[in-house]
């Protein structure tokens, strides 16, 4: 009886043992899928503090990256999903790649020389991340080195309404010092918009762990981008003083998204870009948050003018990502680093317009740590 018990549970063992390596073996090939005629891949990056963000090459999203808290938990901390069908099915900017213009165009339309361009609009009357299939849809080539992917894209000419061909690359790497680094190059035949960035959405206590209103932000900025109805800059940089946009010391997000005025209610709560201090072109401390309670910290830092701070205002339990967790709202927020909305339609905001010769060059840096 003793035997056969012991054998019963050793077959069983073996079952589950099986089982697990047959799951291991199914979730590399959950990201690998032919789409628009690619191949799409998972790529891992990790470095010796153990930090690690997988990378599909399918929009170039970060579909997770772990860190520790200030106990040495490690955590998920950005939404996403298990597999490549759910990702290229769900919320399309999770994590994504974004281009060939991040953030909106006003009616889809601008002019460059006297020459007048109408894009595919996708956001109500205007073109929103570069359109109905931006770079969060496409499948990128890819090669990894070591801790270091490079992805590179070409971007024909009249796609989704742009000018010029674009010969796009992005290089994400992760360093020993515990940085996610971000570099964007890229070049073109014709004059032609570009504001490239990346749209991970956060959540310092774990990707769907609950609210982040109260996360303490500080954005490193004195003016912000007044917005209409339609989340278009009037061309107003407003002065963050005494207002609910004023983050230039540490505060809850939750304390005043709320706020009785036009600005917060024309973005449903926190969808506006922030005029960063600092020179263009120059890195610079843009934002830092702090989880208070297990201690984890992001710093963003950037060579870009802008910010825009993205509170979770639309998100509502309707995309069930990793874990079979619902994304709720207000459960996650963007620090997306970009030029400023609309700036093809607006003289006096810094120039997004590449020109043949010209190399356009971003970094954004992602930085983790915690307090004790």
């Amino acid at each position: 009886m003793m035997i056969r018990k012991h054998l019963t549970l050793r077959f069983t063992t073996l079952i589950l043992i099986a089982f697990v390596c047959q799951s291991c073996a199914n979730s590399k090939n959950d990201w690998t899928i032919k789409y628009r005629g690619k191949q799409t891949k998972l790529f891992t990056l990790k470095n010796p503090n153990n930090l690690e963000v997988t990378i599909t090459n399918y929009g170039g999203k970060v579909v997770s990256l772990i860190v520790p808290d200030k106990n040495g938990k490690f955590e998920d901390i950005v939404l996403g999903y298990d597999n490549i069908d759910e990702t290229i099915k769900g919320n399309l900017y999770f994590g994504a790649l974004i281009g060939r213009y991040g953030n909106r165009i006003a009616n889809g339309e601008f002019r460059i020389d006297g020459e007048e361009y109408t894009l595919q609009t996708n956001n109500g009357a205007n073109a929103l991340h570069g359109g109905e299939v931006g770079y969060n849809d496409v499948v990128w080539d890819a090669k990894q080195e070591g801790n270091t992917l490079v992805l590179k894209h070409f971007d024909q000419d009249g796609h989704e309404g742009y000018p010029g061909n674009l010969n796009v690359e992005v290089i994400y790497e992760l360093t020993d010092n515990n940085e996610l680094k971000i570099s964007y190059n890229a070049t073109t035949d014709k004059a032609t918009p570009i504001n490239l960035t990346h749209h991970s959405f956060f959540n310092l206590k774990g990707a769907g762990n609950g609210t982040i209103l109260d996360h303490k932000l500080m954005i490193n900025a004195d003016r912000y981008n007044s917005i209409d109805s339609g989340l278009i800059p009037t061309g107003e940089l407003a002065m963050v003083n005494e207002t609910p946009f004023d983050f230039t010391s540490p505060t809850a997000i939750g304390k005043n998204i709320n706020a009785d005025n036009q600005d917060i209610k024309n973005g449903y709560g926190f969808d506006h870009n922030w005029v960063l201090n600092g020179e263009i072109g120059k890195m610079k401390l843009a934002a830092r948050v702090v989880e208070p309670e297990n201690g984890r910290v992001m710093e963003v830092y950037t060579t870009e003018p802008g910010l825009q701070f993205y509170a979770g205002n639309f998100l509502d339990g309707s995309n069930v990502g990793k874990g079979g967790k619902k994304y709720e709202y207000r459960t996650a927020f963007c620090l997306e680093t970009q030029h400023f909305p609309n700036s093809p339609n607006q003289e006096n905001f810094p120039n997004t317009i590449l020109r043949p010769g010209e190399t356009y060059y971003s970094v954004t840096n992602y930085k983790f740590g915690v307090v004790k």
